[in-house]
This record gives structure tokens, C-alpha cells and sequence, in this order.
């Protein structure tokens, strides 16, 4: 069943971009379930395949889901904990949106056994394949870079309070990658100009920058929540702005190009001479 709930391209290099919530899709079994307006999926991180399809060019992995995360939200925990403690969040079947309203109709929100079948059908498959993938790069390079790859509305007051900064990159305090790659991609931003950012801010990565990203087992993750402004018109029908992507896609590009670039590689100890420290025998 993993071959229609998510599509997966095998790149060359030590880099796999997620994107775990462009998927649209609510089996038609279900839709019954949602009040009409959920039905909409007004919080799918829109574009984003199109905005990261270059990734492939250079060489990059890329992992996408079919199906919305109205379904089941890829980027939680799989026993449903709280992402941030002390703040509005959504579940692993989430029950509202992210305007705090609910989504499914009163009485219809999954149950314990519905939640554990669409955690086994479409949460499972989705993260044994990133596992997966994710050794198969380390096995080839010695490393492996996960790059999470995400959008959301500027202004979103059940959320957080204020407007977000643009671009907003999260590895849970420092915690889910070298810091030679945080440095960099944020010395990138720094120098860039162009756009408003801040580095573990409010969103300091979700549940796949923080599981898979093991940096003393040279596999580095990193999240990147990107403002809806920053690339398209915030209200539906959700339209790519040609001119804000056109000015964020070089930003883009070169966050992943400084990604690949950064030295990553392990280093290799050498063995001692024969005969003790020093070598003298």
C-alpha cells in the first residue's frame, strides 16, 4: 500500500527532503466525518512539491504523502504526546485546525481504534520508508542530512501570538544537528536579506527533525517553516504569488546547496602505531 499513500525519489547525494504535509487527500470513506469546510484542508502546506522539485536536480532525496494531514499528521508522535507543551496543538488525528475550529462533525471524531488503524496504514509506512532511506544514505556517504521541509499562515492567533518571521528553521535548540550546519544556514540567512527569519523560535522542529535527527550518529536534521507570504496569497484559493516565489525559490535553493556543502563527514580515528602512545616500542 506504500506505493499510493506516498511517492519517494532516490537521489545521489546525503540529503532527503520530507515534506510530510502536502498531501491533500480524505478517502471518500471518511469525508462523511468532516464538516464541509475541513474538507477544503485549508492547512495543507501548500506548493511546497512544486516549490522543492528542484531538489531532485540537485540531487537531493524527496518524500511526499498523498493523503492530508486531516487524516493523520506525519509529523507527531505516533502515542499522540503534545509537540509543545503548554500551547495549543494539533493531534496525531488532528480534531481542529489550526484556526481552532473543529473538523469533523459533533461525534465523529476518530476513536482510539480508528486513530491506531490510520497510525498502522498511513503514519507507519511514511516512517519506516524515511528510516529506510535515511540508512541508505548514511550506508553510501558516511552521513545523512533530513531536511523537513514545511508552510503555514503568517498570522495565526490559536497557535502563536503576532506574525511569524518568514522563514523559520528549527533543530529543537541545537539538539538535531552539528552545529557547523545550523551556523551556516543561519550565516546564510543573515547575509541574504531578504526575508525575515529566526532559528528555534516557535517552531523548533516537529516529531521528524527531533526522532531522526541524531547528529552523534552523523544523521543531522533540520526543519524549515516557511511562511505563506513568503511565496503565495494567504487566503483561498491559496494561489502561488509568480513574484514572492520568484524572490524565495535562490533562498531556497541555496539553503539546501549550503546543506550539501557543509562538512558533515565523520571523522576517522586514527589507530596507534604498534607498540603504545607514541609509537616507541
Amino acid at each position: 500500500m506504500s506505493e499510493k499513500i506516498f511517492t519517494l525519489h532516490r537521489g545521489k547525494r546525503p540529503l532527503l527532503v520530507s515534506l510530510p504535509h502536502v498531501g491533500t487527500e480524505i478517502p471518500k470513506k471518511m469525508q462523511a466525518d468532516y464538516v464541509p469546510h475541513a474538507l477544503e484542508v485549508e492547512d495543507t502546506d501548500w506548493h511546497l512539491a512544486s516549490l522543492y522539485s528542484f531538489a531532485k536536480h540537485i540531487g537531493a532525496s524527496l518524500i511526499a504523502p498523498k493523503y492530508s494531514r486531516y487524516v493523520i499528521d506525519l509529523n507527531r508522535p505516533p502515542e499522540n504526546t503534545p509537540m509543545y507543551a503548554g500551547a495549543n496543538n494539533t493531534e496525531l488525528c488532528p480534531t481542529r485546525s489550526f484556526g481552532g475550529q473543529p473538523i469533523y462533525v459533533e461525534g465523529h471524531e476518530p476513536d482510539e481504534a480508528e486513530i491506531e488503524f490510520r497510525r498502522r496504514t498511513y503514519w507507519q509506512p511514511y516512517h519506516d520508508t524515511l528510516g529506510i532511506e535515511l540508512a541508505r544514505i548514511k550506508e553510501q556517504h558516511g552521513y545523512a542530512v533530513l531536511w523537513d521541509g514545511h508552510s503555514i499562515k503568517s498570522v495565526l492567533p490559536w497557535l502563536f501570538e503576532g506574525k511569524l518571521p518568514d522563514l523559520n528553521l528549527g533543530t529543537a535548540s541545537g539538539t538535531t544537528c552539528a552545529p557547523a550546519l545550523v551556523q551556516a544556514l543561519g550565516h546564510l540567512l543573515e547575509t541574504h536579506g531578504k526575508f525575515t527569519h529566526v532559528v528555534d523560535g516557535r517552531f523548533k522542529g516537529g516529531y521528524i527533525t527531533r526522532h531522526y535527527g541524531r547528529p552523534h550518529d552523523n544523521v543531522h536534521a533540520v526543519q524549515l517553516e516557511m511562511c505563506f507570504s513568503s511565496y503565495m496569497l494567504e487566503e483561498p484559493p491559496y494561489m502561488v504569488d509568480a513574484a514572492r516565489a520568484g524572490r524565495l525559490l535562490p533562498v531556497l535553493r541555496s539553503l539546501l546547496l549550503t546543506a550539501l556543502a557543509c562538512d558533515l563527514q565523520p571523522e576517522v580515528s586514527t589507530p596507534p602505531l604498534a607498540g603504545g602512545a607514541g609509537g616507541v616500542a
